[in-house]
């Protein structure tokens, strides 16, 4: 879907496409859609002591607070939405299959209600523009824009998150003329990146994962790797060195860092760890900053911020639950393992040991190495995080796949089989991005240019993806019922 570099790359893509059309065209297979019946997620960690379980239900009620700019408005108790925002609420965005996953949509089995963005632009009195890109039946989104100015070939990298919408009419809000950015300018230059949020079950045990587990698990299998062209690399902090394993580009350390971010960047909410207000502009600020901390008592006792109380809930909820246990599901796993899928989307990792009740030496199956790889010209976003390039992503975790709604970094499709396919990206020889690259935009054909020094090489999975379309039309199909039982 994104960014075409030169014509290696756009001819690999031409392949890719032949493949996916010749794949679908004359197919049998068909994914069998979000699984339905319970969720399977969304509740304590199985074990957690009595305290413990009271701390995760504790962090669930501040995780599904209404944040409202003053927390006056009725049905809207938390404070310091805005002044620029994605969501009001975290459980808004993350609510599939339920809260703490990813986004919601009509056709959930679980949570049937329309993206919660489009309502959001006007609630309040907000005098906001629902952006075309947010739709009712289309997942929640936020958009960043990938050079500062797209109409300068030498243009620096952006990257940033740019929020949907602002606080400009809000009855709580007398006074703020803030306006949105210029979505449609943005678009018409090619210059957006989507993103959706990513689930949060059972992050406690991959942030409890060591180092030198995570390590050696990339290590492993290195005959086997390097035949099909599988490397990957870990994005690290620029403090202290060690592996960053959370968000789409596995840019952040911790999951306090994660739901900080969260809260300042989706909500506006200023916050202890980060403190200062983004879109601070004369009218629109109403509240002291930052505008959640931890609270000190008269008599010096503490009541936690809302980021302490997300992280915590993060941290002790349960992984999803997999129903893998029919011939076809069970036949899907053996393939998944032996045409290489899981040399990237690891099936089992282990804690070191934990301050949380049974969380300590506990093997889990995430389906991901949280490593960095190369997935290609076709879905790369230019955006680099960390020390994560234009198109690297972290391997995305499969355990609750069976009930997701929409696929990839962007939400670009709600159909498995095509997002297995858009893994391919034939683009043959390395291509050195510079400043002077262009990168299109297959939405609506336009083209930006952004400065970048980084090297495609098409995707690592492309002999993976070659070895499932070998596959017979039952074999593939075991595949993806075995994926939606995860």
């Amino acid at each position: 879907m994104y960014s075409i570099f030169g014509v290696g790359a756009r001819m690999g893509w031409i392949y890719g496409a032949m493949i996916l059309s010749t794949a679908i065209s004359g197919m049998a297979q068909t994914d069998p859609g979000p699984r339905p019946g319970p969720a399977g997620a969304g509740g304590p960690f199985a074990g957690l002591s009595a305290n413990e379980k009271a701390a995760f239900a504790a962090g669930l009620a501040r995780f599904q607070e209404v944040d409202s700019v003053s927390g006056t408005m009725p049905g809207e108790p938390g404070l310091g939405l805005g002044p620029s925002f994605n969501g009001n609420s975290c459980a808004q965005c993350h609510a599939q299959p339920a809260a703490g996953g990813t986004s919601p949509a009509p056709f959930s089995p679980q949570v049937p209600v329309a993206n919660p963005q489009v309502a959001l632009a006007n609630l309040d009195g907000a005098t906001n523009s629902v952006p075309s890109f947010i739709t009712p039946n289309g997942p929640v989104r936020e958009a960043r824009f990938i050079a500062v100015d797209p109409t300068n070939p030498n243009s620096p990298l952006d990257g940033g998150v740019h929020a949907l919408f602002t606080i400009k009419g809000r009855r709580d809000a007398p006074g703020c003329n803030l306006a949105q950015p210029n979505f449609g300018f943005q678009l018409a230059n090619g210059n957006v990146s989507f993103r959706i949020p990513t689930p949060a079950f059972g992050l406690g045990l991959v942030e409890d994962t060591p180092d030198a587990a995570l390590q050696a698990n990339l290590a492993a299998n290195a005959f086997q790797k390097q035949s099909l062209g599988i490397a990957g690399r870990f994005n690290t902090s620029g403090n202290d060195g060690t592996i960053t394993r959370f968000g789409w580009k596995a840019q952040n350390k911790s999951l306090l860092v994660f739901a900080g971010e969260a809260y300042n960047v989706e909500q506006g909410v200023s916050n202890e760890g980060f403190p200062n207000e983004r879109s601070a502009v004369p009218g629109c600020i109403f509240n002291v900053t930052p505008e959640d901390l931890t609270i000190v008592g008269p008599g010096g006792g503490t009541t936690p911020s809302d980021v302490t109380e997300f992280a915590l809930f993060i941290r002790l909820s349960a992984p999803p639950t997999p129903t893998t246990s029919t011939p076809s599901q069970l036949n899907g796993q053996s393939l998944f393992n032996s045409i290489g899928c899981a040399l990237c989307h690891s099936p089992s990792l282990t804690t070191a040991a934990s301050p949380f009740t049974g969380m300590s030496n506990f093997t889990y199956h995430p389906y991901s190495d949280f490593a960095l790889h190369n997935m290609g010209a076709d879905l790369a976003d230019g955006v680099e995080q960390g020390g994560a390039g234009p198109d690297e992503f972290r391997t995305a975790p499969l355990w609750g796949l069976g009930q997701r709604l929409f696929f990839l970094h962007d939400g670009r499709t709600s159909n498995l089989l095509t997002a297995i396919f858009a893994h391919s990206d034939e683009g043959g020889q390395c291509t050195t991005l510079t400043r002077q690259d262009s990168f299109s935009d297959d939405t609506n054909g336009s083209v930006f240019q952004a400065q970048a020094n980084s090297r495609s090489c098409g995707s690592e999975a492309n002999a993976v993806i070659r070895n499932f379309a070998k596959l017979d039309r039952s074999q593939q199909q075991n595949i993806l019922n075995f994926l939606r039982s995860l």
